[in-house]
């Protein structure tokens, strides 16, 4: 069924281009073509492609329908680490102009490389990533997201730049000097990690200054999962409507997909550039639209680094167009490696995250422990009290308990409270690390 055509202007004015608003049909047609050349490079230019083709007893010219693409092996972070540097290539080194990579943190760092095109597609693309969002034109985009190998910084950048937009090239860190050059500069967008985001609000209270009297208008959060709950402590507290940008660096980087200010409904995938799919995450079977699984993408038109069948880890699900023709996909607010098992009960921290911000009383500052007490697993969740409220208190103590009760009724599990004062909790000035799990590895002596 063809979708509605929405207006052919963005809620900023700006005008869309002709794909995001042609019909099902058109764009289907299109995905086919450049999917079916997507599979050709990856096939003659990447022998790590040609050979797990070869194992699965597939080629290219296999693909006549989309929904054949189910029939080719998926591709993992431990491939592209396996081929380390540059084996996942499918042009000459020589031809590669940028170079990004993952932290490796916990191994090799994922390598991805862009053609000249490739870096302008993704200008282009997080350039429409930030119309979506509501930019007008002669705003001012303040840009939080870390600079370097790190995708967020640069994407933004070369996205706010493409749209003609001014861009103050901050980066992370130096919160209090944020706060000064957001108003000084009179910034109208910020494009940032939405736990870093309650930092700067953190930092404008500090001062003195309601967050809600600064010039900013929009704030274009990604590069974690955060739920809708979080963003109503972001617009209430910052005065901004909130939107979703989401990307990942094997993917391209931010601007994959992105949530419309009109509807703000989850991120519009930019489906002619990313195929998605959703399937069973302990199977791998492909699922219908509107089922919740884990979300795959297989690019369609990169050049240095072309992705088949991208295993995310995210979890989610594909819903129908709203404010573009192209689906959507339900926000993400959980990964299946971010998942903690706790006595045999799944538990992702936006789930606990909910729970806090349904109490007046603590600050969306958290962090889950977990340990063992004997042979059983213990999680402690370490949280804020708000300003001006003692974490010692017997307000705190009884919003602690409520917690704890919330915690065990609605996830299942048991948990150990604990508020702390405020600051107490680190600060993130990228990705917020929300679970530390002090158990002793298996193997490993006491």
């Amino acid at each position: 069924m063809t979708a509605t055509v929405p207006s052919q202007r963005s809620a900023g004015g700006l005008p869309l281009e002709p794909i995001e608003h042609a019909s099902t049909d058109v764009l289907r047609a299109l995905q086919l073509e450049r999917l079916q050349a997507q599979l050709t490079l990856a096939w003659e230019k990447v022998p790590h492609y040609r050979t797990k083709f070869e194992a699965a007893g597939v080629h290219p010219g296999d693909l006549r329908t989309l929904e054949d693409l189910s029939r080719f092996p998926f591709t993992t972070k431990e491939d592209l680490r396996s081929n380390y540097p540059f084996g996942m290539f499918a042009v000459p080194r020589e031809q590669v102009v940028r170079i990004h990579a993952s932290s490796g943190t916990t191994g090799k760092p994922t390598v991805v490389g862009y053609t000249a095109a490739d870096v302008d597609t993704w200008a282009r693309l997080v350039a429409r990533s930030i119309r979506a969002s509501g930019a007008r034109a002669g705003d001012i985009v303040h840009v939080s997201y870390g600079y370097g190998l790190f995708t967020g910084g640069l994407g933004a950048h070369y996205g706010a730049e493409k749209l003609g937009l001014t861009v103050v090239p901050f980066g992370g860190g130096q919160t209090e000097r944020q706060v000064q050059l957001i108003r000084d500069f009179g910034a109208s967008i910020i494009m940032v990690t939405p736990s870093y985001m309650l930092a700067i609000a953190d930092e404008f209270e500090r001062q003195g200054i309601d967050p809600a009297s600064s010039s900013l208008r929009i704030g274009i959060f990604g590069a974690e999962p955060w739920t809708n709950e979080m963003r109503t402590e972001i617009e209430r507290r910052m005065g901004i409507d909130a939107v979703d940008i989401y990307g990942l660096s094997e993917v391209m980087g931010p601007g994959v997909a992105n949530e419309c200010i009109e509807t703000k409904d989850g991120p519009t995938i930019w489906e002619d550039h990313f195929f998605p799919e959703i399937i069973n995450p302990d199977t791998g079977a492909p699922l219908p639209d509107g089922e919740f699984g884990e979300l795959v993408f297989t690019s369609l038109t990169k050049e240095a680094l072309p992705i088949i069948r991208y295993r995310t880890r995210d979890l989610t699900r594909l819903l129908p167009g709203t404010a573009r023709t192209m689906r959507r996909m339900q926000k993400i607010t959980g990964r299946s490696d971010d998942m903690m098992i706790v006595r045999g009960v799944n538990v992702f921290p936006s789930q606990i995250e909910e729970l806090i911000l349904q109490r007046p009383e603590l600050a969306p500052h958290y962090v889950c422990e977990l340990g063992k007490d004997g042979p059983l697993d213990t999680l402690t969740v370490r949280v804020e009290s708000k300003p001006g409220l003692a974490h010692d208190g017997a307000a705190a103590s009884q919003s602690a308990r409520a917690l704890q009760h919330a915690i065990k009724t609605f996830i299942g599990v048991s948990a150990d409270i604990r508020v702390e004062p405020t600051s107490a909790i680190e600060r993130s000035v990228g990705k917020a690390r929300r679970v530390i799990d002090k158990r002793p590895k298996p193997g490993a002596v006491s």
